[in-house]
């Protein structure tokens, strides 16, 4: 399931998490180290740059955090991020360089690369969004299926059991998901590709597609 590797989807030097992903093929391996390696990671930052907000919580002293914002550790926020109006992170949460976390956003059990952008009323929780990508107001995460049954990753006729409850989405850099879009449990979309807004999406979505419906994948020219 090549669309699915870490290799495709993200680039490694554009986060603060990158020796969580050494060792991994798959991005949602990653879900159950990632408040571990928050702990272990924030204890080893340069208290220059960095102040201590709270138990295991740490905010770069250049980013913009809202006085109505909700912060729960283990959490580390980078360089240069903005946190908006009721901003609320429940912890387990790496928010990167300039990312912008807008009002009424939530997030849980998150790694954020660089410059990503979850700017208005967005659900994400158990999910990792690469580089640059963006979800459009109102879109969402949603981390458990219906039924409680653990998460599959299907790809075509390929399917890769995860062995998670909970699991989210996993956004290569630079994508785009449009307004009001829902992500379902175990959703993949690979790097350059887009999502029409009021979308349901499930599966994995080739890099450099556009999803228009289920039926409707196409190449972007």
């Amino acid at each position: 399931m090549n669309n699915a590797k870490i290799e495709n989807l993200y680039d490694l030097d554009k986060t603060i998490a990158a020796d969580l992903f050494k060792g991994h093929e798959y991005p949602w391996e990653l879900l159950p180290l990632i408040g571990d390696f928050i702990k272990e990671l924030g204890a080893k930052l340069d208290p220059e740059v960095y102040e201590k907000r709270g138990e295991d919580i740490w905010v770069a002293k250049s980013a913009k955090v809202f006085d109505s914002a909700y912060l729960s550790g283990p959490l580390i926020i980078d360089e240069n991020a903005e946190i908006r109006h009721c901003a609320f992170i429940r912890g387990k949460a790496i928010v990167g360089k300039n990312c912008v976390v807008g009002n009424s956003t939530e997030l849980k059990n998150v790694i954020l690369f660089d410059n990503v952008q979850v700017p208005h009323y967005n659900y994400v929780g158990d999910s990792i969004l690469g580089f640059k990508s963006h979800m459009g107001a109102g879109s969402i995460t949603s981390n458990v299926k219906s039924d409680k049954t653990l998460v599959i990753v299907k790809d075509g006729e390929e399917k890769i059991e995860t062995g998670l409850k909970k699991f989210g989405a996993m956004l290569g850099d630079h994508v785009e998901v449009g307004c009001n879009s829902v992500l379902n449990p175990g959703t993949v979309i690979g790097r350059e590709s887009s999502v029409y807004p009021t979308s349901c999406v499930r599966g994995v979505i080739p890099a450099g597609h556009i999803f228009k419906d289920k039926d409707n994948i196409v190449k972007r020219q």
